[in-house]
């Protein structure tokens, strides 16, 4: 719908149980499919004579006013002045005196696979150990379903 087209906002406010199918079916052509549902149609004699038809059940509900506090931001961002950057820091080149090179590419290898390996390696959790009860503490076996009562004697 264009800017410059006015519009309605349609609300169903009654349950159509115990009225016609004729007056279900117009509060569905509205595009109403639940109870208080609010459907935006265009403001027109047509509209208009649809919601007239069963006031009963549809109402005409003012355009939503949005609260004076939301205009208002909820934060202001101050800008800090901007210090100094950091002095560049220069990477520092590695001698070739110092480091002994791989005499064979396995040797080359293996310190990269043992690398990794303890990278992959996780500590688990130690298992927790349930304290057993004694033997004094279990209880009976519960009788069978079926089982009948014992007769007790009487005096």
């Amino acid at each position: 719908m264009s800017e410059n087209t006015k519009t309605i906002r349609i609300k169903w406010v009654r349950s159509g149980i115990g009225f016609t199918h004729f007056q279900k079916t117009i509060v569905r052509s509205l595009g109403l499919r639940k109870l208080n549902q609010v459907v935006v149609r265009p403001d027109t004699a047509q509209t208009r004579g649809i919601v007239a038809a069963v006031p009963h059940l549809l109402t005409i509900v003012p355009e939503p006013v949005s609260p004076a506090w939301a205009s208002i931001p909820e934060y202001t961002v101050i800008e800090q002045p901007k210090a100094e950057p950091a002095p560049a820091v220069q990477p520092v080149e590695a001698s070739t005196d110092s480091v002994a090179a791989p005499e064979s590419e396995d040797a080359a290898v293996a310190p990269a696979a043992e690398a990794a390996s303890t990278e992959a390696k996780v500590p688990r959790k130690k298992a927790v150990k349930v304290a057993k009860k004694p033997a004094a503490a279990k209880a009976k076996p519960a009788a069978h379903k079926d089982a009948k009562p014992k007769k007790t004697a009487k005096k």
